[in-house]
């Protein structure tokens, strides 16, 4: 299955990759029940989708919980398979649900879409908790651009609510755009308020979650609710890793050789899980400066 918001386009092949049927549907409740009519000809099945951590997430879950079996199946893989079937890289839905069909055809050890309610709910929330720090940040430039135009020389880079709040309180603007600009520097200040509260009650709700999955997780230095929660959900099984220059190639933390002749070098990757590299990396430099004792 290639999914889609509104639509899936699926591929059924056989185990000898022969294709013996296919079509497009929407993912609504009318045509979710029409694909599932569709598919229930062929009694022994396995559903291959693409990106059930991202996109392909609300159909196969759908499909777990009229329990059917779901595959998960790598962007990567899919877009190798696609040029290799096809000789080039030209996207379509149809193509590209021939080529996760042959994924999911030739490749074993493809990892299982399970029904895991906790899980589902860790994600739910560090999701929300990432979104409120995107939140804290943008408001915090916005804010300081306003100080920087309010008060000659801005405002110290290190600004808590209260703090602008302070500063604002200083200010008494005579023109039009400068009871403008304090005005909206206001406003930035009771939604930072709001964003640090809500920030504080998530960060609480993950560490309980987090704690009652049993992980010991937060006892590593650098690494908080957050970021164990993070790194649960996003590596789900360890175990589907089979060692860990694997698991490393995934996240983005395995060098890539980039020797040349008698020179040997490496490189740093840029590509694997970036939000699991960025909870490594940050795990990483705090390793280091608490064994140098700061």
């Amino acid at each position: 299955m290639d999914p889609h918001k509104r639509s899936a386009t699926i591929e059924v092949m056989a185990c000898d990759e022969t294709v013996v049927g296919g079509g497009r549907f929407d993912t609504d409740r009318a045509g979710y029940a029409a694909m599932r009519k569709y598919a229930s000809q062929w009694a022994s099945r396995v559903w291959a989708i693409e990106g059930c951590q991202g996109i392909g997430r609300h159909i196969a879950n759908r499909l777990l919980a009229d329990g059917e079996q779901v595959v998960d199946v790598p962007p990567k893989l899919s877009a190798r398979a696609r040029v290799f079937a096809t000789g080039q890289g030209r996207k379509t839905d149809a193509t590209d649900a021939h080529s996760i069909a042959l994924v999911g055809t030739r490749m074993a050890g493809l990892r299982p879409v399970v029904n895991d309610e906790q899980l589902a709910l860790l994600r739910i929330l560090v999701d929300r908790r990432r979104s409120l720090g995107e939140d804290h940040t943008r408001m915090v430039s916005q804010l300081h651009q306003l100080l920087l135009e309010l008060i000659p020389g801005g405002a110290k880079k290190s600004l808590s609510a209260a703090q602008a709040k302070a500063l604002l309180a200083t200010v008494r603007p005579r023109d039009t755009v400068g009871k403008a600009r304090r005005r909206v520097a206001a406003e930035l200040i009771g939604d930072l308020e709001r964003v640090y509260r809500r920030s504080k009650e998530a960060d609480k709700e993950l560490k309980e979650l987090v704690a009652s999955t049993g992980t010991t997780l937060m006892d590593l230095h650098g690494i908080g609710p957050s970021g164990a929660a993070r790194l649960l959900v996003e590596v789900s099984d360890i175990t589907r890793f089979p060692d860990r220059a694997h698991f490393a190639s995934w996240n983005g933390t395995a060098p890539i050789d980039a020797s040349s002749g008698e020179q040997v070098r490496h490189r740093l990757s840029r590509a694997g899980n970036r939000q699991i590299n960025r909870v490594l990396q940050r795990l990483n430099g705090w390793g280091l400066l608490w064994m140098a004792g700061v």
